[in-house]
């Protein structure tokens, strides 16, 4: 394990609260520290303080790192990793993020992962890259896996109600996956959430 690794971990474990896990932890079948999300954020900016200048390489190793031990904790501290340093991530990074929202199975991790993650690298990128990132989107929309196709509807979020994003291509999806006769509640949750923004 790396030092940053290692530092992150031992943080973690000190971190352990009184209460349980929250429900989602257990649905998720991953083990759990107790810590909870105030700690794991700041751990991961203690790390970040810690061992500053990261490369985008290391940064995106070390989200690899703390995703590989099944613990809810070390996941999240994975996600809030990313979100710290989205700006440094670009469309090659798809690949690893879509094996971490694949293996995601709980809200708590996907969702961030694909409004905090996903979409805000999107729309720094340039044309070339949105349009890469964009055809990865589309092709987790097909997909039989319901929290890549949760992302896929959630990662447009923020441009949407910033009124960057394009409705009519959520529209397009949101109808298509709502036609489906054994749609997923998941995904037609997601469908909803972002409904109910656009409608605030």
């Amino acid at each position: 394990m790396s030092e940053a690794g290692e530092f992150i971990d031992a943080a973690l474990q000190r971190e352990t609260a009184w209460t349980p896990p929250a429900d989602d932890r257990e649905a998720s079948g991953l083990a759990s520290y107790g810590a909870s999300v105030g700690a794991v954020r700041g751990t991961v900016r203690d790390a970040s303080r810690k061992f500053r200048g990261m490369s985008r390489d290391e940064i995106t190793a070390l989200a690899s790192e703390l995703w590989s031990v099944p613990v809810f904790e070390r996941r999240l501290a994975a996600v809030v990793l990313l979100q710290t340093h989205v700006g440094m991530l670009d469309n090659s990074d798809l690949t690893r993020i879509e094996g971490f929202l694949r293996d995601g199975r709980v809200r708590s991790l996907v969702d961030p992962l694909a409004t905090d993650v996903v979409g805000p690298m999107m729309e720094r990128l340039d044309d070339a890259g949105r349009s890469r990132t964009q055809a990865a989107l589309d092709r987790w929309i097909s997909e039989n896996n319901v929290w890549l196709r949760r992302a896929a509807i959630l990662a447009p979020l923020r441009a949407l109600r910033a009124g960057t994003g394009d409705p009519s291509r959520f529209a397009r999806q949101a109808r298509g996956i709502l036609a489906e006769p054994y749609s997923s509640e998941i995904v037609s949750e997601a469908i909803d959430t972002v409904l109910d923004a656009l409608a605030s």
